[in-house]
């Protein structure tokens, strides 16, 4: 292999995207359009919940209660009912996720000693919202409910009683719990990986349908030469989608980068290489760019989307899937992306993941090139 033809196939390309701006121009736009619509569009904080409350009971007791969820920011309070059929109807008309049921008897009850019974009614129709608002409403009610208990024994015993654990809980690395810092690292990998696979997936494919294929054919550069010369040009393209990418989410959506800015170039570029070659070995497998554009579609864009760990937890799929995802790419680069923008770690307390992506890259480049001898034999 030499430079000097890898060159030649190279600047070949940079012409071809020279010739076509709006091509050129929808490769560099989709990250920004990509990056604001899911910024803003996908966000998975579940606070202010609405709610309603029906009181039978009346009473300071039930009232302090439903303060208790009216002063946390999970919760929002949007009105009182009379009765459960209120209830049922504003659930139906999606205007309240949770309702607060407090019974008649709940004070006197409570004063007494015995256990008060309330009832909290959810709209399960969205099961992931309803039991992250079951889990706050369990926790609002477990400590209002050990405040209570401390203050009865207080009264009782006269003497001055403090809660047996003070829990001081600490939130490291997203300690507002942002969910936009925890999406736009992999939002950087699907992008990536969009736009790498789908814009080599078409490039041998093209020169096979206008027919240049066979005057490339000709001459004697070899298999290798043509990928990496192909890969080349669009990998000038990835990398300034890549960094379009980091600066609107650093500074646009001020998603903290502690680590080494370097360490992301660096991963990036090698998570881009792959991509390219994944594309390049598509492209080479097929004769029609509408194929391989629907092949780049299937095997680079659903699966990073759906089993890289970018929005739905790997942990919670079954065993087999789970068993799939260690052959998706992105799930590496996902992972070192969150470790570099978040935890600030450096890249040696990531060698699994750098270890696979550099082996992806190399054995992506051999079976394109092996496709593409096989085109030239």
């Amino acid at each position: 292999m030499t430079w000097r033809r890898t060159w030649a196939v190279a600047r070949k390309e940079f012409l071809h995207i020279r010739r076509d701006p709006r091509s050129l121009l929808l490769a560099l736009a989709v990250p920004v359009v990509l990056l604001l619509l899911f910024g803003y569009a996908l966000r998975l904080d579940v606070d202010r919940i609405p709610m309603l409350v029906r009181d039978a009971d009346g009473s300071p007791q039930s009232r302090e209660l439903i303060a208790r969820f009216a002063g946390s920011r999970f919760f929002e309070v949007i009105g009182m009912v009379e009765d459960e059929a209120s209830i049922a109807r504003e659930m139906d008309r999606n205007r309240c996720l949770m309702a607060l049921v407090i019974p008649s008897e709940y004070s006197r009850r409570w004063l007494r000693g015995e256990r008060a019974s309330i009832q909290l009614l959810l709209d399960g129709s969205d099961s992931n919202t309803a039991s992250i608002a079951l889990g706050y409403a369990e926790t609002v009610l477990r400590t209002y409910a050990g405040e209570w208990q401390v203050s009865v024994l207080r009264r009782s015993t006269g003497q001055p009683m403090k809660p047996p654990l003070d829990p001081r809980v600490r939130v490291w690395y997203n300690s507002e719990l942002r969910s936009r810092n925890y999406i736009v690292p992999g939002l950087i990998a699907i992008i990536l990986m969009i736009i790498a696979a789908l814009l080599t997936s078409l490039t041998i494919a093209r020169e096979w349908e206008v027919g240049t294929m066979e005057q490339l054919l000709s001459t004697p550069v070899r298999a290798s030469e043509i990928v990496l010369g192909k890969m080349l040009a669009f990998f000038t393209i990835g990398v300034l989608d890549l960094l379009i990418a980091l600066v609107v989410g650093v500074f646009f959506f001020r998603v903290p980068l502690r680590g080494n800015p370097l360490e992301v170039l660096l991963m990036g570029g090698l998570f881009l290489f792959g991509a390219l070659g994944w594309g390049v070995f598509i492209s080479a497998l097929v004769r029609s760019q509408v194929l391989a554009y629907q092949l780049g579609v299937i095997t680079s864009f659903l699966p990073t989307f759906l089993l890289s760990g970018f929005i739905f937890a790997i942990e919670n799929m079954p065993p087999i899937v789970q068993g799939l995802t260690y052959l998706i790419p992105a799930r590496y680069f996902i992972v070192i992306l969150r470790g570099l923008f978040l935890k600030g770690i450096s890249l040696e307390m990531l060698v699994g993941e750098v270890a696979f992506l550099i082996g992806y890259a190399g054995a992506v480049f051999a079976l394109a090139t092996r496709r593409v001898r096989r085109g030239l034999a």
